[in-house]
């Protein structure tokens, strides 16, 4: 079978985008694991395909670059948003569903192959708070570490302890960790299902800016954050028990297009 995809990547977060709307693309998760791999196949984060839904403009669903699928990836549905923009499913904007329900969408502007594009995240009404840092879901699950020098932080292997802690059992879950500057945030992301450090993470860098946010207890409603690949832009509203109106910004950007054999 021959595939048609395009890749696209959010701020290094990168993806192989797939138009399954005509349902005939069936994909094993080793298929798709070869497909991810950057030594055997097209090299990413996640295989996306966008398929058809009644009453929305598409339903995204995300595969993890070991083949299972995964929970909301936010760099993925702004990748997804633009890729519908360019194919002509949506204009500027989109209500499409992923598997933790209803989002919307914007392409911002566009230029050339760069688009900038909006996400609205799912609403969020828990921080769950450790001696060593927090846990949110943003769609995904995410433990948040805070540090004063995140260039001495062993990403990699610091991130995998946690990513496998017990304490998040047995699903396990992504880790961020986060220094604090004065007007932006730096975030350094390990992904589960990626099972290593990946140059960004949307539902990562929004976890990092909602438990930032509860921690400095300010009036600020958005925090710019610099990531391995570029820089994001995560806006919400605070209210007592809860953050709501959350949108994740930044860059989505096309790098090629083919075929490939299955």
């Amino acid at each position: 079978m021959e595939i048609n995809f395009t890749k696209y990547h959010g701020t290094g977060n990168d993806f192989i985008l797939v138009d399954n709307r005509s349902g005939k693309i069936k994909l094993s998760k080793e298929q798709i694991a070869r497909l991810c791999h950057r030594q055997f196949g097209i090299g990413a984060d996640g295989l996306i395909a966008i398929s058809d839904l009644s009453g929305f403009d598409f339903y995204m669903k995300y595969y993890n670059s070991d083949g299972g699928e995964g929970t909301m990836c936010g760099n993925g549905g702004r990748c997804l948003t633009a890729y519908a923009g360019a194919r002509g499913v949506i204009n500027k904007k989109a209500r499409f569903s992923a598997i933790d329900g209803e989002h919307f969408s914007e392409i911002l502007s566009v230029n050339g192959n760069e688009f900038y594009v909006s996400l609205k995240m799912t609403d969020v009404d828990k921080l769950q708070k450790f001696e060593d840092g927090y846990f949110v879901n943003t769609g995904s699950p995410h433990f948040v570490k805070f540090v004063r020098d995140i260039e001495k932080v062993d990403v990699y292997n610091d991130g995998k302890d946690l990513r496998w802690d017990k304490r998040f059992q047995p699903e396990g879950t992504n880790v961020n960790f986060v220094e604090i500057k004065d007007d932006f945030l730096i975030v350094r992301s390990f992904e589960r299902g990626v099972e290593n450090i990946t140059l960004s993470c949307g539902t990562g860098v929004t976890a990092s800016a909602l438990v930032a946010s509860a921690i400095l207890n300010d009036d600020r409603q958005s925090f710019d954050i610099k990531t391995y690949g570029g820089d994001l832009k995560v806006r919400f509203v605070k209210l007592k028990n809860m953050f709501k109106d959350i949108w994740l910004e930044g860059a989505a950007i096309k790098v090629f297009e083919g075929q490939i054999e299955i």
